[in-house]
């Protein structure tokens, strides 16, 4: 079996629309922007592998039964019925019935707003909406800057009401769907913050232009990166933001992820590449114990050897988590902050009639000392909380760990 070198993948993604294949997603369910696209880890390789437990499967199934539903609603129901409503919801409910979270069927409308997502434009509050373990809807990563951040809201808040009605029960494309809107109107959010404070937020909606990267030189001599998504230039950005260090001989790094809810894939290995040498591995890809897929540094790594400190918290998934696990398993960087989400899942999006389309669950991927994050996150080297005071003054404890860290190197 044949499976695709660095080479090989490299000539598939010029073939393959950046948005429309694999997600590396986020959080312990569905992650979407609430403007109803996804923002996580997302890569460009296609897997076309069956899975075997699935052979047993018939190769139709037998919609006897939904025609019959169809036929009786048709008959009897007291309203007017739409057609491409109903074929939406018979398509929602495949994907719901495998149980996983990330499995999602995508509307054409919801498809077109991840596309500008990914491309770092959009409109909406700017936050990441997932969905815990319990079922609850919480805040995953709100957006440096975005409308949502600067409301006060925080990665872990638990997101209880929109406009007034509980999400109790509510799916995450629901929520979505409740909470986009037109820019310049307004939504009102309930949250549940530590599991006991309750808060109401009004947040008015804007136009969003994502920058994903952002760079500069600390107390002289410390390169600072922050990165918020990986989206398609992020690779380019943070190569010419680490070719600035070098040129200015920086003695270490700062690459802050928290609240980066992921992004593209090849996106993740290539800024990962910038530490580490050609061919070590950042992440494998594994469908039950079977590997099918090895991600490998490539390029230039311009800031291998460089004292490096990565910022974590609860609002780094994903991508970001790749980024960090990939680091920290290398001994190339050193983590500061608090525990990853934990997101260690792969999606792909496969196209499907009338521009909507489906993201499917493909396989886990591994850090490169084996270890699978998913609902378990990554704990850092050094684990430093931020307080409520710290937020209201906006002190950031953190970042000023990882410059002392740095200054003695």
């Amino acid at each position: 079996m044949h499976y695709p070198t660095n080479y090989d993948r490299r000539a598939k993604r010029k073939r393959i629309a950046l948005w429309a294949a694999k997600i590396v997603g986020i959080a312990a369910a569905v992650v979407v922007i609430f403007v109803g696209g996804v923002g996580v880890g997302n890569g460009q390789i296609s897997l076309q592998r069956s899975n075997a437990s699935n052979k047993s499967l018939p190769a139709d199934l037998d919609y006897t039964s939904v025609e019959q539903l169809y036929d009786t609603l048709k008959a009897n129901y007291d309203g007017k019925l739409d057609t491409a409503k109903l074929l939406n919801g018979l398509k929602l409910g495949l994907a719901e019935a495998t149980g996983d979270p990330y499995t999602t069927y995508l509307t054409a409308e919801q498809a077109l707003e991840f596309k500008r997502q990914l491309v770092g434009t959009f409109s909406g509050i700017g936050a990441e909406l997932g969905q815990d373990a319990a079922g609850n809807l919480l805040i995953v990563a709100p957006i440096d800057g975005a409308p949502a951040s600067r409301a006060g809201l925080r990665p872990q808040d638990i997101l209880a009401t929109i406009d007034g009605k509980p999400t109790t029960g509510m799916s995450i494309e629901e929520a979505v769907s409740k909470i986009r809107g037109p820019k310049d109107t307004q939504v009102k959010l309930g949250i549940i913050r530590d599991k006991k404070e309750q808060l109401k937020f009004t947040i008015t909606r804007e136009d969003i232009k994502l920058t994903s990267v952002k760079s500069s030189v600390l107390d002289g001599n410390i390169g600072y990166i922050q990165i918020t998504q990986f989206n398609e230039d992020t690779a380019q950005l943070v190569t010419a933001a680490a070719q600035d260090f070098k040129a200015k001989a920086v003695k270490g790094v700062i690459l802050d992820l928290r609240g980066n809810p992921g992004g593209l894939l090849d996106q993740a290995v290539r800024v990962s590449s910038l530490w580490l040498s050609e061919g070590k591995v950042v992440l494998q890809e594994r469908r039950g114990s079977i590997s099918v897929a090895t991600e490998l540094a490539n390029g230039r790594s311009t800031l291998q050897g460089t004292p490096t400190a990565i910022l974590i918290n609860e609002g780094s998934a994903s991508a970001s988590e790749i980024v960090a696990g990939a680091l920290k398993d290398h001994n190339a960087a050193t983590l500061f902050g608090a525990k990853s989400f934990g997101k260690g899942s792969v999606q792909q999006i496969q196209n499907l009639a009338h521009d909507s389309q489906v993201k499917v669950t493909i396989a886990r991927w591994y850090r490169p000392n084996g270890q699978n994050i998913d609902k378990k996150g990554i704990s850092p080297d050094q684990e430093i909380k931020m307080t409520d005071d710290d937020y209201k003054n906006k002190r950031d404890p953190q970042k000023d760990a990882a410059l002392r860290f740095l200054r003695k190197k």
